[in-house]
């Protein structure tokens, strides 16, 4: 006999606020454990040095959890001017220095205009980033520099909340994969200074963190033992993590046909997704899974979920 799964089958999202010093992965395995969950994953790492918005997914959520990587991220960084240090953070040791202050308001934000929109970035070091299957952070601690290849990123947003001469708060939203230690780092650079950061606070995931609160770890880990009955005002279905996505409602034909794996013609279920875009599988009973459409143009299953979500 195999091995019994531990713990209840639960679906949804959490939107947990991450606490300072805590690794991503931590914090999942708390959630996990105060809502008795046996499976969860989330949706890109915070460095421990970072707080905020950490999308916890449980049961069928993981399925979509992948998809989440390369959504949009929204942050609050506070950068001290002077020193970058190894690391890009307050963890890593100083290394090079600059004199020059942060420039006046109206100069720095001709600045800022100048990152706005579709460039390339190079990861930093300290990244988990693989390379040859390791992470670049193990090759950075061994006190290897590999060689990094820029990519294309976009800075959506960027706008300067607080200034002095030697710090500088921005709210930022970026595509995913860009490394705000390292906008930090260019930023600076670009006025001949030196920065790294002291403050990063990630407020959104894509259409996540808009409508909904974030609850703390205390919160659930005290209402786990308290009252657990409560924990599901901190549950959210799954469908709202591909809210903002294109979808398409299939009929009980359609829906039974996709979930023995067959593709459905277009025009008796159309949709406004283009070919290999995924989207959303909706029926009566809610939320079949994500699809695409193949280079026929008939709509595919692309994942499925055990169970309808609502």
């Amino acid at each position: 006999m195999g091995r019994r799964s531990k713990g209840r089958q639960i679906d949804g999202v959490v939107l947990l606020d991450k606490p300072l010093n805590l690794s991503s992965n931590d914090a999942l395995q708390r959630v996990r454990q105060a809502f008795d969950a046996r499976k969860g994953g989330h949706t890109g790492s915070l460095d421990p040095l970072a707080t905020g918005l950490l999308p916890i997914c449980l049961g069928e959520a993981t399925k979509l959890s992948s998809y989440l990587l390369s959504a949009s991220k929204r942050y609050r960084v506070t950068a001290c001017v002077g020193h970058e240090t190894e690391t890009g953070d307050l963890e890593g040791a100083p290394t090079s220095t600059s004199q020059q202050a942060v420039p006046p308001a109206d100069a720095f934000e001709r600045l800022l205009e100048t990152f706005r929109g579709d460039q390339t970035q190079i990861p930093p070091m300290y990244s988990a980033l693989k390379v040859n299957g390791k992470p670049l952070y193990a090759y950075a601690r061994a006190g290897q520099v590999i060689a990094r290849e820029p990519r294309p990123i976009c800075i959506e947003q960027l706008a300067c909340v607080d200034r002095a001469s030697d710090r500088f708060s921005l709210d930022v939203t970026v595509s995913g994969g860009t490394y705000i230690r390292t906008l930090v780092e260019d930023i600076a650079r670009a006025f001949d200074g030196r920065a790294h950061v002291v403050e990063l606070r990630r407020t959104g995931v894509g259409a996540l963190g808009m409508q909904y609160p974030m609850v703390t770890l205390d919160t659930l880990q005290n209402a786990a033992v308290d009252a657990p009955e409560a924990l599901g005002r901190w549950l959210y279905p799954l469908s709202m993590l591909v809210s903002d996505w294109p979808s398409v409602g299939l009929d009980a034909a359609q829906a039974a046909a996709i979930a023995q794996g067959q593709r459905v013609d277009r025009h008796s279920a159309p949709c406004d997704a283009d070919t290999n875009d995924v989207f959303v599988l909706r029926t009566q009973a809610g939320v079949l899974g994500i699809g695409f459409l193949d280079a026929d143009g008939r709509l595919a299953p692309k994942r499925l979920f055990a169970r309808p979500q609502i």
